[in-house]
Formats: C-alpha cells, structure tokens, sequence
C-alpha cells in the first residue's frame, strides 16, 4: 500500500467586487408550494437590474381561512433568514389569501421585526395601490379559491373603498393544481369578467397563477386595466424600493 503526500496547496490573491450594477435588492418570502412566483418576479424585475433573494415559507397545498392563518407562525422565521447585510430595499410576502386572512398591518408588523427598516408589501396591499394609480373604483375579481377565501377578499376590497362588482373564481382548492391552471384559461375567464359593464378593471388574485404574461392582451381585448398578484406585486416593490422605470409588455401598470 502506498503512502499519499498532499501537494502544497497555492494561495492565490483576489480582488472583490460590490456588484454596483446592481440598483436595488429585493427580499421575497415565496410560500414552498408556489410554483410560479419566482419566475414570474423575475421576468418583472431582471429587465431593470434589480436582484431577488428568496426564503420559502412553509404551508400547507390546501388553501381554506384555517390553512392560511398557520402560515403567521411561519412568517417571522422566514424572514429572519434573509440577512440584513444583503442591503436589501424592499421585502414581499407572496401570497394575497394569506395577507387576506392573517391581515396586511399584521403582515408588514411581522416583517418589521426582523427588518424594522425596509419597507414591505404583499399583493393585497400591492393591488389596492396601484387600483389607486390606474383610478379603478369598480374591479372585477378573479380568483382560484374556494368562495369563503374569495368572500374574505372581497370583504378586504370593500373595506379599502374599492366595489367589487363582478366576481369569478376557479374553485380550486389544492395551490399545487393551482399552480397547473395554463394561461388561456385564466386569460379566457379574465376576459369574460372584465366585458361586464359593471367594472372598471379587473384583478387576478393569486401568486401560483400565470397570469402575468397575459396582462397585455388581457387589456387589449378589454379596453380596461388588468393587474394580477405576481405582476402587481413586482411593481410595488420596485416603486418601494425607488425603481421608476416603465416596462413594455407588461400592461397599464408599468406605463405610470
């Protein structure tokens, strides 16, 4: 049996760089079933030289009140796990039934534990500032929920001023087959809603959907306003985080 000897190991210098292309980092606590959020975000957010850190949240794939209020324990832990030397500018909770049923103050409150500095927002609050911008008063809302998570959002809506007047919903349960629904058919159903007369524009609710590539032709088809959780959620927090930039491609939104 030979003997091995280790070869002399060499140091080598190095230089560092601080990455100053960079102009804003942006935290993201993505609950661990969501399937779209990520890619979406960063469809939104690579175009203007933004980076995203991203902690998982534990829940649970069935969606009902009782399963999203769990989810509070879970939030402060995920958010101490993005660190504050990342320098971040802004930090998002994925998920708009969650901000529903646990509450957007308590939900910003939890944030500001870990990073009592950094602004925040999810995509309720998102949502309800940029109806705001784009002067929708009348919204049509179309969700994947079953009606007693889709009746805390209109009741979230209503409280904030904004009239929901047409309402559509996929009645999904499971975030996991949520997460499958393609793009034509949130598109059909969102257009079918957004032909009432009854509204002014219409959001689609839900971070698990792939709704954000469909924005555009959505409002083309339309002649209203169409925003939709993961597309409204990236506008917020680039705003928060000083980014003004207009996006092609992505609808109303981006261009104010």
């Amino acid at each position: 049996m030979h003997e091995t000897t280790a070869s002399a190991i060499t140091r080598f210098d190095f230089s560092t760089d601080p990455d100053l292309n960079v102009r804003a980092r942006i935290g993201l606590l993505v609950l661990a079933s969501d399937q779209t959020l990520e890619r979406e975000l960063r469809q939104l957010t690579d175009a203007v030289g933004v980076d995203l850190y991203h902690a998982r949240l534990p829940n649970e794939t069935v969606v009902n009140p009782d399963t999203l209020a769990k989810m509070e324990a879970g939030l402060p832990i995920a958010a101490s796990l993005l660190p504050k030397y990342l320098g971040l500018s802004a930090i998002g909770y994925g998920c708009t039934s969650g901000a529903t049923i646990i509450g957007e103050d308590r939900v910003e409150a939890i944030l500001k534990q870990s990073h009592p500095d950094i602004p925040s927002s999810n995509p309720l609050t998102a949502a309800k500032a940029a109806l705001k911008v784009l002067g929708v008063q009348r919204l049509g809302l179309l969700t994947p929920y079953t009606p007693e998570v889709t009746e805390a959002m209109q009741r979230r809506f209503g409280e904030a001023g904004i009239a929901i007047t047409v309402v559509g919903s996929f009645y999904e349960e499971s975030d996991i087959v949520v997460g499958q629904i393609d793009p034509q058919s949130i598109l059909k159903a969102a257009i079918a809603l957004g032909k009432s007369d009854l509204c002014d524009g219409i959001f689609i609710s839900c971070t698990s959907l792939r709704a954000a590539g469909i924005i555009e032709e959505a409002e083309f088809e339309l002649g209203k306003p169409v925003i939709a959780s993961n597309h409204v959620l990236a506008w917020h927090l680039l705003r928060l985080a000083g980014i003004d930039d207009k996006l092609a491609g992505f609808g109303r939104l981006f261009s104010v």
